[in-house]
């Protein structure tokens, strides 16, 4: 147990110094990719914390939060359509603003600290 919990923390932390790397030097599409990607680490890492078990994809992922954090379920659900946009359109950076507040926002809903 305590290494898949070491292992999503540093994936947390890498995903999250990746993304405000890329955000710096403006490249919106990898951020915002970077950037959900710790957010399911958050949730992944809750939810493993509470059953012991990781979500395969997101409908699980999603599914969970929609039964035991409802308010976590309504902040990330809309980021993932913005999330999946990326591969198909430039993404701006008031977009990936948006979603970086909102990883600070879900660690707080979920009590998770890096």
């Amino acid at each position: 147990m305590a290494e898949i919990k070491d292992d999503l923390l540093k994936n947390y932390q890498e995903f999250t110094e990746s993304a405000e790397r890329d955000f710096q030097d403006k490249r919106y599409n990898p951020a915002i990719s970077s950037y959900f990607k710790a957010l399911a680490i958050i949730c992944d890492y809750t939810i493993y914390l509470q059953r012991g078990l990781l979500p395969k994809n997101h409908r699980e992922r999603f599914l969970f939060l929609e039964v035991h954090y409802p308010e976590a379920y309504k902040l990330i659900t809309p980021l993932f359509k913005e999330y999946t946009d990326s591969y198909n359109v430039r993404i701006q950076k008031e977009t990936v603003q948006r979603l970086k507040e909102n990883v600070e926002k879900l660690k707080t809903i979920l009590q998770f600290k890096s």
